[in-house]
C-alpha cells in the first residue's frame, strides 16, 4: 500500500504485516521480558490513554494530525462487527510538539455517533470524550508485532513495530474500535523494546 501522490491521504489504513499476534492471554498476563520490555508493555498493554502517556513521556503536549476522516467499507481488525454501520474511518499521527511521529492510529466510528463524540476532530479522542465527561472502558483485544513499509517511511524507523487494537465501551455498548502502532523512536523515553 502507498500514499496517494501529493494528497497525504492513505487509500487504506496502515495495517501491520504481522510476525506475531497475541490475544487475551497475552493481554492479561503480558509477554516474557525478552520479547517486550516491561516499560513497553505498560504502554502497549495498559488500559490508559496513549496520548496522555506520550505527553508524560515527552514532557510536551502531543499534537494530533488528522490525515483522513471519511466513510469506509474497508476491512478493519476483528470485533468491528460490534460497531454500528455505516462507518467512518479516522486516521491520525500522534506527534511530539517538535513534529516527530510517535504513533499512528486508525479508529472506526458509527456515522450516526461520530459528530456527538468527536465534536472537535482535531483533538485526541481521549480529550474529546473527557470534555464530554464520557465514562469509558478501554478493552484491549489484540497485540501485534510486524512490518509496514509505509510506517517505516513515515516514522523514519526500521520495523518491527508494536501495535494493538481495542474497543471503547460506553453505556455497555462498543463506541469505537481503535488500532494503534507505536514508533521505535519511543525507545529514547522507554528504553530498548527488548531486554
Amino acid at each position: 500500500m502507498s500514499i496517494i501522490p501529493d494528497s497525504g491521504v492513505y487509500p487504506t489504513w496502515l495495517k501491520l504485516d504481522c510476525l506475531y499476534t497475541g490475544g487475551q492471554d497475552v493481554i492479561n498476563n503480558g509477554l516474557p521480558h525478552w520479547q517486550l520490555s516491561p516499560a513497553w508493555q505498560i504502554l502497549i498493554l495498559g488500559d490508559g490513554s496513549p496520548t496522555r502517556h506520550l505527553q508524560l513521556l515527552t514532557g510536551k503536549k502531543i499534537v494530533v494530525d488528522v490525515i483522513d476522516m471519511s466513510p469506509t467499507n474497508q476491512e478493519p481488525p476483528e470485533q468491528i462487527e460490534q460497531i454500528a454501520k455505516p462507518l467512518i474511518l479516522r486516521q491520525v499521527w500522534l506527534k511530539s510538539f517538535s513534529g516527530e511521529k510517535l504513533a499512528y492510529a486508525a479508529s472506526w466510528w458509527a456515522i450516526s455517533q461520530v459528530d456527538e463524540y468527536l465534536q472537535n476532530r482535531s483533538l485526541p479522542i481521549w480529550d474529546s470524550l473527557a470534555n464530554l465527561h464520557t465514562e469509558l472502558y478501554r478493552d484491549v483485544r489484540q497485540l501485534y508485532c510486524g512490518h509496514s513499509s509505509d510506517l517505516s517511511k513515515q516514522f523514519g524507523q526500521n520495523s518491527p513495530f508494536w501495535g494493538r487494537h481495542y474497543l471503547f465501551w460506553h453505556r455497555q455498548k462498543p463506541l469505537t474500535l481503535i488500532y494503534e502502532v507505536f514508533s521505535p523512536i519511543l525507545q529514547k523515553y522507554l528504553g530498548d523494546m527488548t531486554i
